[in-house]
C-alpha cells in the first residue's frame, strides 16, 4: 500500500514541475506531478507517495478560482499607482484599497506588497504560497463565494508586488484585467 496524505489544498504552477498544492492554513507545500488543475483552483486531494516522488491522486474541485501570474508589467492601472506611491510615502509593506465600477458599486480589491531588498523576493514568495492568498481570498468571500480571478503582477516600474483581486471572474473588469495583462 502506498502511503498517502490527503487534504484540502491551493493549487500553483510549480516551477520545477506540475503543481504546488499548498495548504491553505499552514502554507505548507507538496510539488505533484499529474492531474488536469488550473492555478488557484481549491481542491480536495489525495496525494500519493511512490519512492519519495508525489503524484496527484483522486481530487475534488471545491472551487475554480483562478490565479495568473504576470511579470513585466507596464501601464499598471491607477488604483495600484496610487497604492504605491502611498505605500512608498508611508513607508509600509503592504496596503490594500477597494476598487469600484463605474456606478460605484465594489467590484475587486488591489493590494501592493513592497519588494523587499535582498532578503525577501516577494514575487516568488506569492507565487509559492510562502505568502498566502488564501486571507485575501478569504475577505473577498466574505462579499462573494469563489470562484474569484486573482492577478498578481509584477510591474516593470514599481518596487511593489500588485495583487487584484476580482469577485466575479465573468465581469466585464475580469474581461478588462486579462486583456490588458495577460
Amino acid at each position: 500500500m502506498q502511503p498517502t496524505t490527503s487534504g484540502t489544498f491551493r493549487v500553483f504552477p510549480d516551477p520545477r514541475g506540475e503543481w504546488l498544492l499548498v495548504d491553505p492554513e499552514s502554507t505548507e507545500s507538496i510539488a505533484v506531478s499529474g492531474g488536469d488543475l488550473e492555478p488557484g483552483n481549491l481542491i480536495e486531494a489525495t496525494v500519493e507517495w511512490d519512492d519519495g516522488e508525489a503524484h496527484l491522486g483522486e481530487f475534488e474541485l471545491r472551487a475554480a478560482t483562478r490565479i495568473h501570474f504576470v511579470r513585466e508589467v507596464t501601464d499598471l492601472f491607477e488604483v495600484a499607482r496610487e497604492l504605491c506611491r502611498d505605500a512608498r510615502m508611508q513607508d509600509e509593506g503592504m496596503l490594500g484599497e477597494t476598487t469600484y465600477s463605474t456606478d460605484n458599486q465594489p467590484n475587486g480589491a488591489v493590494y501592493v506588497f513592497a519588494e523587499q531588498s535582498g532578503a525577501r523576493d516577494i514575487w516568488t514568495e506569492i507565487r509559492t504560497g510562502a505568502v498566502p492568498l488564501d486571507p485575501l481570498i478569504a475577505r473577498l468571500r466574505e462579499v462573494e463565494d469563489e470562484p474569484h480571478e486573482v492577478f498578481v503582477l509584477d510591474p516593470v516600474d514599481e518596487p511593489f508586488v500588485v495583487v487584484y483581486l476580482v469577485p466575479d471572474p465573468d465581469s466585464m473588469l475580469a474581461d478588462t484585467v486579462r486583456d490588458t495583462y495577460l
